[in-house]
């Protein structure tokens, strides 16, 4: 049976390949929403720019979430 150190360190390597993939959906979502801007679907593009915001503010919870167990 794995112990609770065994567990933290899968978990918080866990979160950081989701944050990894967080990062790489959001970059990808960046380059498509310049690429609407520039064909003039400003308002698709605007709803882009609002998933990517969320995406941000999720890594940054991740972040913090990973912190505190590789820490404990």
């Amino acid at each position: 049976m794995p112990t609770d150190s065994q567990f933290n360190i899968a978990t918080a390597d866990a979160l950081t390949l989701l944050l990894h993939n967080q990062h790489a959906l959001g970059a990808a979502i960046e380059e498509v929403t310049r690429w609407l801007s520039e064909k003039g679907a400003e308002d698709v593009a605007l709803s882009a720019n609002m998933a990517v915001e969320t995406l941000d503010r999720n890594a940054r919870a991740l972040t913090d979430a990973i912190l505190r167990i590789r820490h404990s």
